[in-house]
């Protein structure tokens, strides 16, 4: 990445979390097994313990059929399972042999399925806020005359409502349900598209950003101090059913509530103790591959970590071009009528389980290293070359701002490495930043 110069130029993509990003997260938690729940377990104990997995690739790649496979596979190891499907495709009704609704239907021993309806899940949450603005009356009764089935879906709202009800079947905040028995050990989402799944993966984290924003107007501007404390109240009370209360706490505390269940949410998608997330591709095609390995970093930038890469064909480059990510071949045998999925989890290899297994949880390459003798951080960032990375500083030199992939993502520094850019260069899938 010679010449590369480190003004609103220079690039770089990350992960940036307050946590240590040099952290190992790759330690060992035991076989797949381990993860069964005795039906006598605590409801809000079994919760906490969800699991979700999802599976990114080009359209075509087998996307939902290996998020069926996986889901069949886990219900097999007697874990209670949920496929969670959000589009219209009637391929996974042929997949599941069922038909899937807005409701759980049963597919299969220990196994349901559901389907996504953006225009159905926004009637709860409007109905959540009209309860809560008769309590607060800040619309002064006008929130009565809108009508949910009167909404439509705008661009953008797919990701959000998913993220949200993805929250309901993880419960990934710790929050009390409404339904504790309605409890599953992993839910597999199938999305409506790769670009949508990484989206809803980092809607908490860019939600941060605007929040902190958002808050800095509200406590600092006159119209911000004046209308303020209506809208929290009306959002907090609109949550009113998760438990949360705002009797007695002040404005700072319930905006320090909001931050917190954000970060929660945003942890939970680098925890790999709970989130899994696979690429598909399609080893005769040099496109989906190329793509494979493009989503690879716009996953890292979305603030994810790849566990695999599946494929439904073997290729011999496959495993080299996405080293150090384990590479194993699906079954597929599908008749014209029905799935033989018993036939198909049995022919699932030794590698293909190891992969989907929680004992695994994929390369250890790390994302972000710093090394404060070279002074220097390495983004590891597969899939992107020099041309396609931007990077940016502000707030003195406390952090990048890096842009690849439709994605943007701050890393913050270390007190020790704080600095501007001094140098850039990229190598061996990673771009290498030097700081004064």
């Amino acid at each position: 990445m010679e010449g590369m110069r480190c003004s609103p130029a220079c690039s770089a993509v990350v992960t940036h979390r307050r946590r240590s990003l040099g952290d190992d997260f790759f330690s060992r938690r035991g076989r797949l097994r381990q993860m069964k729940v005795s039906a006598s377990a605590n409801a809000n104990s079994v919760a906490d313990s969800t699991k979700l997995v999802t599976f990114l690739g080009k359209g075509g790649s087998g996307r939902s059929t290996a998020a069926a496979l996986a889901a069949q596979y886990y219900a097999s190891e007697g874990l209670r399972t949920c496929l969670v499907v959000h589009s219209q495709d009637p391929t996974p009704n042929f997949l599941m042999g069922c038909e899937i609704g807005t409701s759980p239907v049963t597919c299969n021993k220990n196994l349901v399925a559901v389907r996504l309806e953006t225009t159905k899940l926004l009637l709860e949450p409007l109905n959540q806020v009209k309860k809560a603005d008769t309590r607060v009356n800040l619309s002064q009764g006008v929130l009565e005359g809108v009508v949910g089935e009167e909404l439509g879906v705008l661009p953008g709202m797919d990701s959000i409502f998913s993220a949200l009800e993805i929250e309901k079947l993880t419960n990934s905040l710790g929050r009390k349900r409404k339904d504790p028995g309605q409890t599953y050990d992993v839910v597999v989402y199938d999305g409506t598209s790769t670009e949508e799944t990484l989206r809803m993966i980092g809607a908490a984290e860019r939600a941060r950003w605007y929040l902190k924003h958002i808050r800095n107007m509200a406590e600092k501007t006159d119209i911000g101090r004046l209308t303020a404390p209506s809208v929290l109240k009306l959002i907090t009370e609109s949550m009113g059913s998760s438990g949360v209360s705002i009797d007695g706490k002040t404005s700072t505390e319930i905006w320090d509530n909001i931050e917190q269940n954000l970060q929660k949410a945003s942890a939970f998608f680098t925890d790999p103790s709970r989130f899994r997330s696979f690429l598909v591709v399609d080893p005769r095609s040099q496109l989906s591959i190329s793509s494979g390995l493009r989503y690879w970093g716009c996953a890292i930038q979305a603030g994810a970590r790849i566990s695999g890469v599946f494929g439904f064909s073997s290729g011999a480059k496959v495993p080299e071009q996405f080293s150090p990510l384990a590479f194993a071949v699906l079954p597929y045998s599908f008749g014209e009528s029905t799935v033989e999925w018993d036939k198909m989890v049995s022919a699932l290899s030794d590698e293909a389980k190891s992969i989907l297994d929680w004992s695994q949880f994929g390369s250890a390459q790390p994302l972000v290293r710093f090394d404060g003798s070279k002074r220097t951080v390495t983004l590891f960032m597969p899939g992107f070359d020099k041309s396609q990375i931007k990077l940016f500083q502000y707030r003195g030199g406390t952090e990048l701002l890096v842009e690849a992939g439709d994605q943007r993502r701050v890393i913050q520094l270390p007190s020790g490495l704080q600095g501007k850019v001094a140098g850039a260069k990229f190598e061996n899938a990673s771009l290498v930043v030097t700081l004064r």
